[in-house]
């Protein structure tokens, strides 16, 4: 999978519309573990799974000036969908923009990068 995967979308009205696809990607998933006692196991650890939890990280280019209205969208909520290249294989969830970065130098692009924060779960499409 390739990062121009993964669709940006912002909720317009009752829809969501395209905003955004990405060049370079990170997504993660993991769990929380919760450590519990166990008679049979003496003094090794046990755990349990715990709560969910998602995040993606994306980077982008700008040709020209940077964009300084990305950096006042942060806290907004906006349903991300991974998809295969078919795009009838996909799943997706709303995530909150946490970070927006951007960094400039004479000579070169504006480099960016967005880090979304899952809020809720990922749904896979049937």
């Amino acid at each position: 999978m390739n990062g121009l995967n993964i669709i940006v979308t912002k909720k317009v009205g009752s829809s969501y519309t395209a905003i955004a696809a990405t060049k370079s990607n990170e997504i993660q998933s993991g769990c929380e573990t919760i450590e519990v006692s166990s008679p049979s196991t003496g003094e090794w650890k046990c755990y349990i799974a715990g709560r969910k939890e998602w995040s993606l990280n994306v980077s982008y280019l700008i040709s020209a000036v940077s964009n300084l209205d990305d950096l006042l969208t942060v806290g907004e909520t906006y349903k991300l969908r991974i998809q295969d290249q078919a795009g009838t294989d996909y799943i997706q969830g709303d995530a909150i923009l946490k970070t927006c970065k951007q960094t400039s130098s004479i000579g070169n692009l504006v480099q960016g990068s967005f880090q979304f924060i899952g809020n809720g779960g990922l749904e896979q499409n049937t």
